[in-house]
């Protein structure tokens, strides 16, 4: 499938819907495939764990699921509101982000 996604890793984003609605987070991983994203701090389940080696106590471990990418929205480091992300091409060549709001370019 290989999509090519306006968010990446490292990215702040905030989320637009769901139960953590108006949190921010910054993304830990990206799944293009799935069109799906892991951010820090949202999304929580419970998984439970049987012993192992590594983990001799087992039980009940609390981590981040994987979030939609249509429920977030790119944080603009610039002007710092949730915004919309476009592209735009260089004189070189070289294809960059833009925010939609304040026009400037999004480091990647």
């Amino acid at each position: 499938m290989g999509k090519h996604l306006k968010i990446k890793k490292n990215d702040i984003v905030q989320i637009i819907s769901g139960n953590d609605r108006g949190e921010r987070g910054k993304v830990l991983k990206v799944y293009p495939s799935k069109q799906t994203i892991i951010v820090e701090g949202i999304n929580f389940i419970k998984r439970h764990t049987k012993p192992t080696q590594k983990d001799p106590q087992g039980g009940i471990q609390e981590r981040e699921a994987p979030i939609h990418i249509s429920s977030v929205m790119l944080v603009c480091p610039n002007c710092g509101q949730p915004t919309r992300v476009g592209f735009h091409f260089m004189e070189d060549g070289t294809k960059v982000r833009v925010c939609r709001k304040c026009n400037e370019m999004i480091e990647s």
